[in-house]
């Protein structure tokens, strides 16, 4: 399963500009670097949200603004799903190319 408007050339040259997985491209550059950031963004969204839900039912935040925290940290996750489940689809299809 290839992912849309992507080709094997253009993933290649951006994997190079991004340097190696684990950000040897500069403090926390690089490919893992963007994908700890993210996964931390995420963290936070999801700490946040427990906060204003937990302020909420203790009768001293807003409904309102406990009902945006949760969708954020809900769009989030959906997010993370999302990438996880096209690195695992990228991953099986390299696995499956001939050599």
């Amino acid at each position: 399963m290839a992912l849309a408007g992507v080709s094997g050339a253009g993933a290649a040259a951006a994997y190079a500009t991004q340097g190696a997985i684990g950000g040897t491209g500069g403090a926390g550059g690089g490919f893992g670097g963007a994908l700890a950031r993210a996964l931390e963004g995420g963290t936070q969204a999801l700490r946040g949200a427990d906060a204003d839900a937990s302020a909420a039912i203790a009768g001293q935040g807003g409904v309102t603004e406990a009902v945006l925290a949760i969708s954020r940290a809900e769009l989030a996750l959906q997010t993370a799903v999302a990438v996880r489940d096209r690195v695992v689809a990228a991953y099986q299809d390299v696995m499956r190319m001939p050599i």
